[in-house]
């Protein structure tokens, strides 16, 4: 049947032959189909007009609520309007009064920085003057500074030529012995026996015999000692030195010590303090060399003591020497005291009796104070008495008188 019936339709789908029965499942599938594309359509309607509905519900309540939300907003827009010209007629006001104590403020700030400016002006130019003083002082200092560095930079160039250093040590010498000792007592650049000239020779009281003062020092050896920077250079300085002073010792126990005419002593000197130092620090052989040649090294202080005690010697000579003078002058002296002690004794004399008279003027006063105070107690009231009182008045002067 299945084959006559798909025999009677006359066609076939990959060649499988349709039948009656698949066009009726077909066809009822399809009306399924389309009835529920219809159901879904519908329902879709539906839903898309529920959704209209309530978008339209909602933006009528969103429209409301914008609505509400205006007027909220247009009420707050008054009341922010009326705060706002509030505060604006307040900040007026405040405003004029922050404007007038600002205008106070700055008037009394403009006063106080005037005095403050003022003052200001007085401290600066108080400060200016000191400073200018301190300035004036200070180049006072620099004008100094700047002639000791000349006299330095002098000092220098004496002390680098020997000629020079040499009048430099004669002149320090020279003005230690000149403040110290009389004129008769010293003499430079004087001429011995032997025709050699020393730079100074001292007398001595009770003595004929002069002590010669040398001022010459050998200076270089000095000076390269001092610049020397290795051991080996300083070995060579150190045996300069001792060449050279050892050498200047010799000469003058050669030429300045003559029996009968110079001391047993001489003396060197020497200019500078840190020299002497230098010596009796790491030379000490040369020290003891120069003892030995009966030469004593001196400094500037050490030459100053010792002609301070050649000073108190000349004076203890001279005060031997007018010893006699003293003593007339001692006599002359009793003889004045005796003088003024009998003087003296009779000014005494005249002071005790003006002292006795005195008192006695006193006695005199005292009497006659009394009878004035009898005569006031006197009464006067009884003319017939009276006669008799005045005769007794009479009588009290006149025995006070006495």
């Amino acid at each position: 049947m299945d084959h006559a019936l798909s025999t009677f339709l006359g066609f076939r789908l990959f060649n499988v032959p349709i039948t009656l029965f698949h066009v009726v499942a077909a066809g009822l599938i399809a009306a399924s189909v389309i009835t529920l594309l219809l159901i879904v359509s519908f329902l879709g309607l539906l839903r898309a007009r529920k959704e209209r509905r309530e978008a339209a519900l909602i933006e009528a309540a969103r429209q409301q609520d914008m609505d509400d939300k205006m007027a909220e907003i247009a009420r707050q827009g008054a009341e922010l309007t009326g705060r706002l010209r509030a505060m604006s007629e307040h900040l007026g006001s405040r405003q004029a009064d922050l404007a007038r104590l600002v205008s106070e403020r700055l008037d009394n700030v403009s006063h106080r920085m005037g005095q403050n400016l003022e003052a200001s002006s007085q401290t600066t130019g108080e400060h200016l003057t000191k400073l200018n003083e301190r300035l004036a002082v200070i180049d006072a200092a620099q004008a100094r500074l700047t002639g000791l560095t000349q006299e330095v930079v002098s000092l220098k160039d004496i002390l680098a030529n020997k000629q020079s250093r040499g009048a430099f040590g004669q002149g320090r010498m020279e003005a230690i012995i000149r403040d110290c000792l009389p004129a008769s007592a010293f003499e430079f650049q004087y001429t011995l026996s032997n025709r050699n000239r020393p730079d100074c020779i001292i007398r001595l009281p009770g003595d004929e015999r002069v002590m010669v003062v040398d001022a010459k020092f050998p200076l270089e050896s000095f000076t390269l000692l001092k610049d020397a920077s290795g051991e080996e250079a300083l070995k060579q300085a150190q045996a300069r030195v001792r060449g050279d002073v050892g050498k200047h010792i010799k000469d003058i126990a050669e030429k300045y010590f003559v029996p009968g005419e110079t001391q047993d002593i001489a003396v060197l000197f020497v200019p500078s303090e840190s020299l002497y130092a230098d010596l009796n620090e790491h030379f000490e052989d040369l020290i003891q060399k120069a003892h030995k040649a009966r030469i004593i090294i001196v400094s500037p202080s050490l030459l100053m003591m010792a002609v301070q005690v050649m000073q108190a010697i000349v004076r203890d000579a001279r005060v031997r020497e007018q010893a006699h003078l003293i003593q007339d002058e001692v006599q002359l002296l009793v003889e004045d005291v005796g003088r003024l002690r009998t003087r003296v004794a009779k000014l005494d004399a005249h002071f005790r009796q003006a002292q006795e008279d005195i008192g006695q003027i006193t006695t005199s006063a005292d009497k006659i104070t009394k009878r004035g105070e009898r005569i006031d107690l006197l009464d006067f009231s009884d003319p017939a008495e009276a006669p008799k009182q005045s005769d007794l008045l009479a009588a009290s002067l006149i025995k006070a008188a006495e």
